[in-house]
């Protein structure tokens, strides 16, 4: 009888023990849905409104949240891109041009997600680009015209980061390829904004698509009655005394012309410094110019003689 009394008394317990464990969690999935519901009501409020469109907190947490994970994933591809030992065989120029493309990839489709975030119908936004495709052309066509031709140099990559281009005249070195405008050094260290379109609707010289090295040339002319053969002598060893001149064997000298005041002579030689030839040259000049002195071969200024007739008219002799 004992017995039957605590089975009964041990269910009774464990009956209200196991209620109050119901009970207890029923209280707490309570108290987490008022927490989730202030937490709701927190992200749901509202701060201003512009039009048929509210911002509320929520929405600009989400807004947020989505530039850092953009941000961050971009630093990680940057990182694995860009590392000393990367695992694709690409230079410099290209990969700076695969990031590229991949940035601007990935802020249109952070953009897109942040616009349908805040309430913008996308449909309504592609069906107003026809608007601002006519402003595009009507008042925006240099610059829409720049950023197709950024996003040409980007995909087609005939011209990369660290190419030596010579535009109008002028050579630089590309330091950086935007979708509108990119940035190049000229060789007085000045750093010059170049619009895109510049870049691929003109005739443009691109020294690195060369081999790795280049071949250059200097022009001197000498007095008539010079050597011929000693001043090819001292061309050909003023070249082989600078260090920057590759292929020594390859230097050349041609007798080109025979000038209005001088023997016309081109000094051709291959070098890798392409961006600080000028350099290069200025110091074969000055040698040149040295071995001249000492071989007694002179450097002609433009000479003009002028034959007088004689005065058929007797004009000169009255005078």
């Amino acid at each position: 009888m004992e017995i039957l009394q605590r089975i009964i008394i041990l269910q009774v317990q464990s009956g209200i023990n196991r209620d109050m464990a119901i009970r207890n969690k029923v209280k707490g999935l309570n108290k987490q849905k008022m927490i989730m519901d202030k937490v709701i009501e927190f992200l749901e409020y509202e701060i201003f409104k512009i039009g048929n469109f509210s911002f509320t907190f929520g929405k600009i947490t989400s807004t947020i949240i989505t530039v850092l994970i953009t941000i961050f994933l971009l630093w990680l591809i940057k990182k694995a891109l860009f590392r000393k030992k990367s695992f694709l065989s690409i230079d410099k120029g290209n990969l700076y041009s695969l990031f590229q493309i991949i940035k601007y990839l990935v802020w249109i489709i952070s953009i897109l997600i942040i616009l349908e975030t805040l309430g913008f119908k996308l449909n309504v936004l592609l069906a107003g680009s026809a608007a601002l495709l006519v402003g595009v052309g009507l008042g925006l066509q240099t610059t829409f015209n720049n950023f197709v031709s950024g996003i040409i140099l980007l995909f087609e990559r005939s011209i990369r980061v660290g190419d030596i281009l010579e535009i109008d005249g002028d050579v630089v070195k590309m330091e950086r390829i935007g979708l509108r405008t990119s940035s190049a050094q000229n060789r007085d260290d000045i750093i010059i904004i170049i619009p895109n379109s510049l870049i691929t609707s003109n005739k443009v010289i691109n020294w690195s698509h060369q081999s790795e090295k280049t071949r250059f040339k200097i022009c001197v002319g000498v007095a008539y009655g010079s050597d011929v053969e000693l001043v090819t002598k001292v061309l050909k060893e003023s070249a082989l005394e600078s260090k920057e001149i590759t292929d020594k064997e390859s230097i050349l000298v041609r007798f080109v012309n025979f000038g209005n005041s001088s023997l016309d002579f081109e000094l051709l030689f291959f070098s890798r410094n392409i961006f600080r030839i000028e350099n290069l040259k200025s110091d074969i000049r000055m040698l040149i110019n040295k071995k001249f002195i000492e071989n007694n071969i002179s450097i002609p200024f433009p000479q003009m003689d002028v034959h007088f007739k004689s005065d058929a008219t007797g004009y000169f002799s009255k005078k």
